[in-house]
């Protein structure tokens, strides 16, 4: 069998079999399917789409590709995967919130790359955070305190990290199959119990439109469904930055917050809205009004903030009740009027420019560098009236981020 034989002669009627899909991902991760046969077949996957039954089988196929997570204990094993957006900080809250309910919580996450920022990032702003810890210490920690939040081990689903980077040069990221296999690949890989998923839209998001974001959720609960683990998907607004910040550090400082039963309403809204279907689907609650009756008081009770500062320890960071940003400025309005849109990717590509996000992998982040939100939609705004905070390591940075900004945001009189 050769691999273009599996892309060539595909009727639109006739679906992919297991075992054609098991041998382009099996030849691709041991070099015996070529880059440019696997970028073809990824292509014809972008322009013809895969049933539920394909997705499902590619997705268990790049699960196969490499190990799963060992149970560390009999407690039940959760967690929650977001496909990202400005402000998105829901990560640092949740997984030591989920903890204090004797479950284990064992994150894989990753960095940021473009507009969206990377949860790695984040706590990398933490001085000596370790985002690199192997199986052996995931399962030890996850005894220890519940809860872990690390990059993904070289050993778990390698043909998703090389699948990934040939998406990224020929184009074919936007396909919703190749999305769903790549996400519940790696969050599978945790052998969980229990799986949300945050699935946003808007301007700030990499699905715009909510219709692409159903299909979206859609197929990824279907996929996770069908590897018989109980997954719910929500979906939620980034036409805004989710909370006030948008930075490594600056969402850290708002997440400790919210870990003190502050910090703003929608971020915490949202964690708990991701939390309730857990504690239901675990069993640690029968309806959704006492699961989250008990999630704000436990919020508010610190027990998630104590829980946060062990997992930072554990994983050789310096906890610190407030990071350090760079200097601030203001960025003020130019009109009065009612504030009526926020251009997400202006937003996110202002940060990048104040250098807290990345064009490339490799590029070097500065995590003491973003923007505070001081509006929201729908504020009525006056001509001079502080709109974004800015915090900028230089003069020539901070201009070009203000450049950005300056058709960021409609303002209608």
């Amino acid at each position: 069998m050769f691999a273009s034989a599996i892309i060539a002669n595909k009727r639109d009627s006739q679906s992919l079999s297991r075992e054609e899909i098991e041998f382009m991902i099996d030849g691709f991760v041991s070099e015996a399917v070529p880059d440019y046969q696997m970028s073809a077949w990824a292509m014809a996957v972008l322009c013809r789409g895969m049933n539920k039954r394909e997705i499902a089988d590619l997705t268990e196929c790049m699960l196969n590709s490499g190990i799963r997570l060992q149970r560390a204990s009999e407690r039940p094993r959760v967690d929650k995967h977001s496909t990202g957006g400005l402000g998105d900080k829901t990560s640092l809250i949740l997984t030591p919130l989920l903890a204090c309910y004797d479950l284990d919580v064992p994150m894989l996450s990753g960095r940021g790359l473009g507009i969206t920022g990377g949860t790695l990032d984040k706590l990398e702003a933490l001085d000596g955070y370790r985002c690199d810890l192997n199986a052996a210490e995931i399962d030890q920690q996850l005894k220890t305190i519940g809860c872990v939040i690390t990059g993904t081990t070289p050993e778990i689903t390698p043909a998703d990290r090389k699948l990934y980077s040939l998406r990224d040069v020929t184009g074919t990221v936007p396909s919703i199959a190749l999305i769903t296999a790549s996400i519940m690949s790696k969050k599978l890989a945790e052998s969980l119990d229990a799986l949300v998923l945050d699935v946003k839209f808007g301007s700030g998001a990499f699905m715009r439109s909510r219709e692409d974001a159903e299909n979206l959720a859609e197929s990824l609960v279907d996929a996770g469904t069908r590897m018989h683990v109980p997954t719910q998907a929500i979906l939620s607004d980034m036409n805004q930055p989710l909370g006030r910040m948008v930075g490594n550090a600056c969402e850290v400082n708002e997440s400790l917050d919210v870990l003190r039963g502050h910090g703003p309403a929608d971020t915490r809204e949202l964690t708990l809205q991701l939390c309730v279907p857990l504690l239901v689907a675990t069993g640690k609650f029968t309806s959704n009004e006492d699961a989250l009756a008990s999630l704000i008081k436990m919020l508010d009770s610190g027990a998630a903030l104590r829980r946060f500062q062990q997992m930072v320890e554990h994983q050789s960071g310096k906890f610190v009740d407030k990071l350090p940003l760079s200097d601030e400025s203001i960025f003020e309005s130019p009109v009065s009027g009612r504030l009526t849109q926020f251009d997400g990717q202006r937003i996110g590509q202002a940060v990048i420019e104040l250098g807290g996000g990345r064009r490339k992998l490799s590029d070097q982040v500065d995590h003491q560098v973003g923007l505070e939100m001081l509006v929201r939609l729908g504020d009525s705004v006056s001509c001079g009236q502080p709109l974004i905070r800015i915090f900028a390591r230089s003069t020539a940075t901070r201009t070009a981020a203000e450049q950005l900004l300056q058709s960021a945001l409609t303002i209608e009189k």
